[in-house]
This record gives structure tokens, sequence and C-alpha cells, in this order.
């Protein structure tokens, strides 16, 4: 038992378990199939936005562009299918290639001008918005493949289809970052990047690395909303930016970089988006998630905080 508690996210399942069990008591509607399908789906697209942030902290790095780059890609793959009449694989894959590229933009401007990445995230994060703007002139792209809005709609018992698609990423990155040399090399980076450079890494490869796979997270993640909402919404992604922070940290994701929990990270999304539920079956306002977002991720770098100086003294 102490071992588990030991664990970086085991007060996370437990938080999720004990929230769970409080619903279901207060709110019998939580149990039924609908509900949990419902759950289960909102959970899908905030976990690859989670991941495409917690990348980057793991490089050391912040991407403030991940909600504008995965709103670009969504209506560049709807307006491909739309406009266009590309047929929904090859739209999916130019959407992804171009979330891929953005990412590289990204990273080839934090390197080679030496600018923080939060500020150059910030700049291109205005650019893609600008660039989603010409493209839709604020109008959504609706006619979109049978096919594709049904993979969004389509559920096998309480389990939506779209939940596939994180949870094939999540074993992806678990691998990746456990086995692959450029993972290992991008928490090497994000851990002491002279020492990595001194031990033979290239810093600068870690860092575009990062940046383009973020982008492909988020460019999946800004795919899969347009399958979930039947069609490519210019606004789509606006509201990224405090969930794609909040469960990397929740996670246990450290800001300095070199620390990141995938495990916790899915588990964060999954107690977000409990809470969010709940926010609805008690009919509470849902502004207020929001400021219960924030809370926990203050709290979150608090107690990360505490427990490396405890670390630290020990």
């Amino acid at each position: 038992m102490r071992s588990f508690f030991r664990l970086q996210w085991s007060g996370i399942l437990v938080g999720i378990i004990a929230g769970g069990i409080a619903l279901a008591l207060s709110a019998p509607a939580f149990l039924s199939e609908f509900n949990l399908f419902v759950l289960l789906r909102s959970i899908c697209v905030s976990l690859l936005v989670a991941y495409s942030q917690m990348v980057m902290l793991g490089v050391g790095q912040m991407n403030l562009s991940v909600g504008a780059l995965g709103g670009l890609v969504a209506v560049v793959t709807g307006g491909l299918m739309d406009a266009l009449g590309v047929p929904t694989l090859p739209a999916i894959m130019i959407g992804v290639a171009a979330g891929g590229a953005a990412g590289f933009v990204n990273g080839w401007l934090t390197v080679k001008t030496g600018i923080n990445g939060f500020i150059v995230t910030l700049a291109t994060a205005s650019a893609f918005a600008g660039i989603n703007l010409g493209i839709t002139k604020a109008v959504p792209f609706y006619n979109l493949p049978a096919d594709f809005v049904a993979f969004g709609n389509g559920r096998l018992g309480l389990f939506p289809l779209l939940l596939i698609v994180p949870l094939l990423v999540t074993v992806i990155l678990a691998l990746f970052f456990s086995r692959a040399v450029p993972g290992r090399h991008m928490l090497a980076v994000g851990g002491n990047a002279p020492a990595a450079q001194l031990s033979g890494v290239s810093v600068p490869r870690a860092i575009i690395s990062a940046h383009v796979l973020s982008g492909l997270l988020a460019a999946v993640a800004g795919i899969l909303a347009v399958a979930q909402l039947g069609s490519a919404q210019p606004t789509i992604g606006s509201d990224w930016l405090v969930i794609s922070f909040a469960a990397p940290i929740i996670g246990g994701a450290s800001l300095a970089g070199g620390a990141i929990s995938i495990v916790g990270t899915l588990l964060a999304v999954v107690l977000i988006g409990l809470i969010q539920n709940a926010m609805v079956l008690v009919k509470v306002d849902p502004y207020w998630v929001q400021f219960l977002l924030g809370a926990l991720i203050l709290a979150a770098v608090w107690f990360n905080r505490y427990r490396a100086v405890r670390v630290g003294e020990s």
C-alpha cells in the first residue's frame, strides 16, 4: 500500500475513485450508459491536447500555439473535404502533415532566433489564428464525408470510437519516452541542456523534434474535434490552452523540464472530465470549472515545488 501512495499519480487516481463514488450516490444519472459515453467522449480531444503540451514541458519548453495550431489543422482538413472534395484519409494525412510542419516552424524559429519558445509560440499562435480566419472567413465547413462523421459519433456500448485514437497515442508515447533514443534525448535536454550537450545530445534537434511531435499531436486533436462536432468550426482550439497546461502539471510534469508522467496526464484529464461532468449533473455554473482548473494548477505547482524541496533536503 505504501508503495502505491509513493506513485506520483496515486492521489489523482484516489480523487477519481472518490469523486466517482460521490457522484454515483448523489446523482444516479452519472452511472447511466449515455452519461458515461459522454464523459469518455469528452476526454478524447482533451487527452491529445494535454499530450501536446506535455511533450513541450518535457523538453523544458512551452507551446502557446497548441490551440491555434490544432484549430488551423481542423479547418484545413475540413476545407479539403468540403470545398475540394478530398477523400477522408488523404485529407487527414494532409492535415497531420500540416500540423507537423507548423510544429517544425515553431521549433526552427525557437532554435535559430534564440528567442524563448514561449514568445515564439505566442507569435505563431496569432499567425495560425489569422490564417484560420483567412481560410474560413469565420464560416464553418459542414459538408464532411459520412464515414468521417460516423466515426466521430460511433460507439461500442458506452465506449466512443474516438477513444481508440488517444489510447493508441498513449501507448506510442509511453514506448517513445521510455525506449526510443529521441524520446530520452528530449527529457535529457529538458532536465539539463548543457549536460545533455556535453553527452553528445543535439539540443537544437531535440527541441525541434519536440515541437514537431507537439504539432502532430495538436493536429490529431484538431481532426478528432472536427469528427466529434461533425463540422470544422473556426473556433476549434480556442479553449485548449488551460487544459493543455492543467493536465500535465496536475499529472506531475515539471515546469523546469525533464520530468513528465504519461499515466499522470491521462488520469488528470479523466479527473478534469469528471469535474466538468459533475458540474453539469449538479447544475453548477460552468464558469466555475475554469476557476477550479486554475486552483488545481496552482495546487499542483505548489505540491511539485514542495516535493522537490523535500527531495533536495533529503
